[in-house]
């Protein structure tokens, strides 16, 4: 599994994913149920930090934001 499907996987999936964009070193997403997100796979995805407020999580994975969250929106289509 590459990062961007285990990034998707600990966001609670592809159905829980309402929408997501990179900003600097942050994909900044938006989940349907925030209790389906998995902190720890996240970190074990690649993601330095995690930052939740309600339904919005940002996941700091670094300068690759960008590249990540092209990926992650190919395995969204």
């Amino acid at each position: 599994m590459d990062k961007a499907e285990a990034i998707v996987a600990a966001l609670g999936g592809a159905g829980n994913i309402v929408e997501i964009e990179p900003c600097a070193t942050r994909l900044r997403t938006e989940v349907s149920d925030a209790g389906r997100v998995d902190e720890a796979a996240l970190k074990a995805a690649g993601a330095f930090g995690v930052m939740r407020s309600g339904t919005v999580v940002q996941v700091v994975v670094g300068p690759e934001a960008d590249t990540i969250a092209s990926d992650i929106e190919d395995l969204l289509d």
